[in-house]
């Protein structure tokens, strides 16, 4: 397992694309095509689907372009997070900004990798 994939609920690893080469070829072009519709007021990425299960939203990207230094940004919809009791929490970058903030404050890592909760 990598340090962007961890164990879904059934079993399966899920899988973060935090590179440019990582974002599904498919959800590009449904995006650029939406963008090229005009009339948005958000990001096709950043839409909020409650029906998508935790496997989807994981994979959902809400950021796949270069910035205005020049380097590539990949910004994930949502950030999935194993809670201290022990289940995965689907997290909306925007929407849940504060939740994340939160969380991450509270997962620290030890000298051996683990993560401890404060």
């Amino acid at each position: 397992m990598n340090k962007d994939s961890m164990p879904a609920e059934n079993g399966a690893e899920i899988n973060q694309p935090m590179t440019p080469q990582e974002v599904d070829p498919q959800q590009k072009l449904e995006q650029l095509k939406e963008l090229e519709k005009g009339g948005l007021t958000a990001n096709p990425g950043d839409r909020i689907d409650e029906s998508k299960s935790l496997e989807e939203k994981a994979k959902q990207v809400a950021v796949d372009a270069p910035d205005i230094t020049g380097d590539h940004i990949t910004v994930p919809t949502y950030f999935v997070f194993d809670t201290p009791e022990g289940e995965k929490k689907a997290l909306h970058h925007v929407k849940d900004a504060e939740e994340i903030s939160d969380m991450i404050r509270m997962a620290r890592m030890d000298e051996d990798g683990n993560r401890i909760w404060r």
